[in-house]
């Protein structure tokens, strides 16, 4: 055992009295959010919002047990299905004037084990894993009794006064007003995540003793707390939010399923037999402009339709259709060209697509799919299908692309 080791092991026999502290993770996830009914779960372009960070939290791998604390059987559904275990939380702290620390004190009291204790918000949906290593390591290595994650923000505060009152500079001399490159900023909370010993949260405190703080970039600190706030941290999120281990491939075939997606779910027919069917220039011009940034854009259905041939020679694409076999011919298609999955986009709205759904690297479906479709696709559009919702979803692979390729770049952590 290196030096080092035999130090930490010391620290934390002399701190928890044993060599390695129980390191848990607890979400507050409360079914009876004001601001967003069911925020929690409400996807954040295409992931539940607390997958995100219980994503982040269990690839971090320095949590010995990740818990979300809910009230809502939903809620508790999808933190399972994102590797997370549960703690039913009691009535007394699941009402709205109930406070976090009652809420974790009482997951604390439930779990005698736990020494360490990490609150990640699940607000927060642009935690990395290296963000809870660095602060896990100051813990348990500094020695720090609670640290939490702040942001710097450069703003110049005024203080409050009545109306017709004089105010004054809090944190400026206004004569000698500093050029933002001349001044070091403030540091804020930013609410992202709360770290702890168990000690000093039963003394009612989450903050105190030998205090630290994780400085987050601010492409990072996002906070979601009224409906406003969701379409800004949509953006933020498919460009700085975590996706996982794998590292992500951009994608070079994009396959569109004509019906259900490309097309509103149903068919006019005129008196005399002749079949109509809408498409959205939106849609058909997103996938223009995927093409013409060297993306392969291929159309695949299931029926046999003019409309649809006429589609593919619209936008300059091939059509794959009367297929009953969808997975079949997107798996010839990426062969032929020598890809992937994981280089392989796919959006469709029907059962028939789910199994193409589950294999490509970026996947979706619109918001009005049905659920084969629909629970196994990463983004869900907005948009209802044959209504924008490609456009979206092409959107979205822009910034896939262009985030694939950032992530190729050194990240400093």
């Amino acid at each position: 055992m290196d030096g080092d080791c035999a130090t930490t092991e010391d620290q934390c026999m002399k701190r928890f009295g044993k060599k390695k502290p129980h390191r848990a993770c607890l979400v507050l996830a409360r079914g009876g959010s004001k601001g967003i009914p069911l925020k929690n779960i409400k996807p954040l372009a295409g992931t539940p919002l607390v997958g995100w960070v219980l994503r982040a939290a269990i690839d971090s791998e320095v949590f010995d047990s990740v818990w979300v604390s809910t009230d809502h059987d939903e809620i508790a559904a999808v933190s399972r299905e994102f590797g997370a275990q549960v703690h039913r939380r009691s009535p007394e702290v699941s009402r709205d004037a109930s406070t976090s620390l009652e809420t974790i004190q009482e997951f604390i009291r439930a779990h005698p084990e736990v020494d360490l204790f990490g609150n990640v918000q699940a607000t927060a949906p642009c935690v990395h894993p290296f963000h809870l290593r660095k602060a896990m390591k100051a813990m348990t290595e500094d020695g720090f009794d609670s640290l939490f994650a702040v942001v710097r923000r450069h703003a110049f505060r005024w203080k409050e006064v009545k109306e017709g009152e004089v105010t004054e500079p809090l944190n400026l001399n206004p004569g000698k007003r500093p050029r933002r490159q001349d001044w070091d900023g403030e540091l804020i909370e930013n609410g992202s995540f709360y770290f702890c010993t168990t000690d000093l949260l039963q003394k009612g405190l989450i903050q105190g003793g030998k205090v630290g703080y994780l400085e987050m970039a601010a492409e990072y600190s996002v906070d979601i707390d009224i409906d406003i706030d969701w379409p800004i941290a949509e953006q933020r999120v498919l460009r700085f939010g975590y996706f996982g281990k794998e590292k992500r491939q951009a994608p070079c075939l994009v396959v569109v399923s004509a019906e259900g997606a490309l097309t509103e779910a149903q068919v006019h027919l005129s008196p005399t037999g002749e079949e109509f069917r809408s498409f959205n220039v939106h849609d058909i011009n997103g996938m223009k402009q995927l093409a013409s940034k060297g993306v392969e854009v291929r159309l695949i259905s299931e029926d046999e339709s003019e409309v649809h041939r006429q589609l593919a020679a619209k936008i300059g694409c091939k059509l794959e259709e009367g297929c009953m076999d969808k997975l079949a011919v997107v798996d010839a298609w990426r062969k032929d060209l020598g890809l992937d999955w994981l280089q392989v986009a796919y959006i469709g709205s029907d059962a028939s697509d789910s199994e193409c759904i589950k294999k490509a690297g970026v996947n979706g479906c619109p918001v009005d799919a049905q659920h084969p479709a629909k629970n196994y696709s990463r983004f869900v559009s907005k948009r209802r299908g044959g209504q924008g919702a490609i456009r979206e979803f092409c959107e979205h692979v822009e910034i896939t692309i262009e985030k694939a390729n950032n992530e190729n770049k050194p990240r400093p952590e």
